[in-house]
């Protein structure tokens, strides 16, 4: 009998093992619509090889954006309830990856801080803001990279305020960026290198003289003063 159903492959014959399990009952089987909904909530196993890698993980796409309140897609004057829910629902958005978890968590604390920060500390927020630590350190590379070069150069007469014009125009690139304005750059960059060269011109003549190598002009050190300022303006002011 077993050799007959074998040679015969055309038989409607189920084969019967105890090996093969039952067709297993799933959502699909039944036209009942109670059915349908209460199996619609079990979703269906799945191994690692169906996770998401690299590039197919969702990103948040506002992480470069410097206003938190912008980041997270609110108002300034909006509640408490708005700022949590917004948080939570971009939490659970991009949980997946890792950084546009840290970049919404780092926008929700800056705005707690700002709505309990005293009103002259709120003032002085409008106008100085933390970016990305990447940004930090690249801006930072960029002007100590600078001034390392004109302290090597200073023997030879450095330009040194060629430099600081130099600089000025990179400030102005990157307020610009993220201001928007080209004309509150502008302003804001040639602010700062004003400040900065009055401001070296009153302190590095007080330093000692001992603290100064021969071959540092007063040009080079106040160039330096005026490096710093512009740093901190293209980086924090916003």
């Amino acid at each position: 009998m077993a050799s007959l159903f074998l040679s015969n492959p055309t038989t409607t014959t189920p084969l019967s093992t105890p090996f093969l399990p039952p067709k297993p009952f799933y959502r699909g089987n039944t036209k009942n619509p109670r059915l349908r909904a209460h199996f619609a909530n079990f979703a269906s196993p799945r191994c690692a090889v169906d996770t998401p890698f690299g590039g197919n993980v969702q990103k948040f796409p506002r992480t470069r954006v410097w206003d938190p309140y912008r980041r997270l897609g609110i108002s300034r004057d909006a509640s408490e309830e708005e700022i949590w829910g917004s948080r939570n629902f971009l939490l659970e958005q991009y949980s997946g990856h890792e950084r546009s978890a840290e970049s919404i968590e780092a926008a929700f604390e800056k705005i707690l801080m700002d709505k309990e920060s005293p009103p002259w500390i709120k003032n002085l927020l409008n106008f100085v803001e933390l970016p990305p630590t990447d940004v930090i350190f690249r801006r930072l590379f960029l002007f100590a990279f600078m001034g390392g070069w004109s302290i090597m150069n200073s023997a030879e007469g450095g330009p040194a305020f060629q430099v600081c014009c130099s600089f000025l125009a990179a400030c102005i690139y990157f307020l610009n960026e993220k201001t928007k304005s080209l004309a509150r750059a502008f302003i804001i960059g040639l602010g700062a290198l004003v400040i900065g060269w009055v401001s070296g011109s009153l302190l590095v003549p007080n330093i000692p003289a001992l603290l100064l190598h021969p071959t540092w002009t007063l040009e080079l050190l106040t160039s330096l003063v005026v490096y710093l300022f512009l740093f901190l303006a293209c980086t924090f002011l916003k």
